[in-house]
């Protein structure tokens, strides 16, 4: 096996494959942990993911379990349409 030039990224395998190649609207299920996820998937602050889910009158899909923040990513991302439908 051949030296990696820096920046170069590794060899193609097939689990790198499902994580680099298969987007993640196929994977929609997927379980987001933490505040830090949560917030990189939808695109705001972590500080907003703290209010959103503080607050009673925000319908965000964010579960706090065992003291972490937990969400499916379907669920984030039917909450995405329906708040832009709503605009």
């Amino acid at each position: 096996m051949r030296k990696l030039e820096p920046g170069e990224p590794p060899p193609l395998d097939r689990w790198r494959f499902d994580e680099e190649v298969i987007p993640a609207a196929i994977k929609p299920r997927e379980k987001i942990w933490g505040a830090n996820g949560i917030a990189a998937v939808l695109g705001v602050s972590v500080a907003t993911i703290y209010r959103w889910s503080a607050d009673p009158a925000c319908d965000v899909p964010i579960r706090r379990l065992n003291e972490r923040y937990f969400a499916l990513r379907s669920d984030l991302i039917s909450w995405m349409q329906g708040s832009a439908r709503n605009s």
